[in-house]
């Protein structure tokens, strides 16, 4: 028998070390011929390893969120062949077969306000086991016991109170299994009489408590490890609040033609996508932007150096199960609106379905980022780091609003109206973008969402 110890390749131009998000393997087990054995997540990509050749796993590098360098060992292998073999370092694969292996997931993970961590499963409960001592049964020779008769009513019986702290409970088997379905301590409950608890005292407790118990609903804590996207994510945020001094700035938008518009659209579009707020948020924000372009940019703050960008490569924070990412949509002002509906569903799907390339991951110049109809009434988004602004849209209500009688409110009176208002939030990087610039901006932004007609012109 001989070993082989598989060193982590290098996988990238520039990349030192790499973390481990998962192993396929553990020791001892069989692995055969280019079997996946981990998954290694550099700053721009997950990479699958595979074994270069066949035996038994006797040693791993370390635990899933472990960092290694590059040429380290990653997993020993033995393998059939001469005893005191030699072992062999794995070779490099080629950049392009290990391209063809990358899942592609955003370097620049966006904004953490729309990021929500996966749920770890539910801890299945234990059946019940009775813990009641079991009554012995009549012999033939035994005689009635009126003791023993009230023993098999009650099959634990306590010379403590039931409200006494420790005591335990004079109840029977069916009014414990109901307080232990619905979460109540016993011993919390008071009975109404006789000193035994029946279903009446459990009713009139949840009646007094509302249903609350602390013992409701309580399960063990849970340790979840903070690797891969999620650890990628929190890096990138806490850089950028740590670097950007933050400002948020929130405006309320009466986006009731907008949404008429929209609807009408919809009615005529034939074969075109259908079309959400979304690239009509987009549309008015491309047009707006030139007398803005301190918005959109880029601070290499090492450098001292701000790239305003002549084109919009708008970010679009997309949540996923991996975490949250920021797909881009190149050009987006030279899009109208159909082109915009096709490309951002196009870029969803990618992301969520883990097909997105490297490429559709990065290089944005301005991000925006909606939790849909979660959106709340105001968010203050964290910059996704290099650029210098992030834009939320929330959730669109209706409310009564005082609005002017005639066209253009030329009518002179007053009159009381349900609108559709939606409130647009941006977060900027003080040390580029001025609080003025920041408000004048998203006030252009509403003046073409309501007036939805200047969308369409161009």
């Amino acid at each position: 028998m001989g070993k082989f110890t598989f060193n982590l390749p290098d996988i990238g131009e520039g990349i030192a070390e790499a973390e481990i998000v998962a192993w396929h393997v553990k020791p001892g087990d069989r692995v055969e011929e280019d079997q996946q054995i981990a998954d290694m997540m550099t700053d721009k990509a997950t990479v699958e390893m595979e074994s270069p050749v066949a035996g038994t796993v006797r040693e791993v590098a370390g635990e899933v969120g472990d960092v290694i360098a590059i040429g380290s060992m990653l997993v020993v292998i033995e393998t059939e062949g001469e005893a005191g073999a030699e072992p062999e370092a794995a070779p490099a694969p080629k950049a392009e077969a290990v391209e063809e292996r990358i899942e592609a997931e955003n370097p620049d993970a966006g904004d953490a306000d729309g990021a929500i961590a996966e749920s770890p499963p539910l801890t299945k409960p234990k059946p019940f086991v009775s813990s009641e001592v079991e009554t012995p049964r009549e012999t033939a020779a035994s005689k009635p016991d009126p003791q023993t008769d009230s023993q098999r009513v009650s099959t634990s019986l306590d010379t403590n109170g039931p409200g006494e702290k420790g005591a335990k409970a004079l109840a029977s088997p069916a009014v414990r299994a109901r307080a232990r379905d619905l979460g109540i301590d016993l011993a919390e409950v008071k009975p109404a009489e006789g000193g035994r608890l029946r279903h009446a005292d459990l009713d009139a407790f949840l009646s007094y408590t509302g249903g609350y118990s602390p013992a409701a609903g309580k399960r063990a804590d849970e340790q979840i490890k903070v690797i891969g996207m999620r650890r990628r994510i929190a890096e990138n945020m806490a850089a950028s609040k740590r670097n950007i001094p933050h400002f948020s700035y929130v405006e309320e938008i009466d986006v009731t033609d907008l949404e008429t518009l929209r609807e009408q659209l919809n009615a005529n579009r034939g074969q075109k996508p259908k079309l959400t707020l979304l690239p009509l948020i987009v549309t008015a924000i491309c047009k707006a932007l030139p007398d803005f372009p301190m918005i959109n940019a880029r601070y290499d703050d090492e450098a001292g150096v701000v790239t305003r960008s002549g084109a919009v490569h708008l970010g679009m924070a997309t949540q996923t199960d991996a975490g949250l990412m920021v797909p881009v949509i190149r050009d987006a002002q030279a899009r109208n609106l159909w082109q915009l509906a096709s490309e951002i569903s196009r870029l969803a799907e990618a992301a969520r379905s883990g097909k997105a390339r490297s490429e559709e991951l990065s290089g944005s110049t301005l991000t925006v980022t909606s939790l849909g109809p979660l959106g709340g009434v105001a968010t203050t988004p964290v910059i996704n780091r290099p650029e210098v602004a992030i834009i939320g849209p929330n959730r669109i209500v209706e409310r009564p609003m005082f609005v002017s009688d005639g066209p253009n409110g030329s009518g002179g009176g007053e009159r009381i109206a349900k609108r559709k208002l939606m409130n647009l939030s941006i977060s900027c990087d003080h040390r580029v973008v001025d609080g003025w610039d920041a408000a004048s901006f998203v006030q252009a932004v509403r003046r073409l969402l309501e007036t939805p007609a200047l969308l369409l012109v161009g």
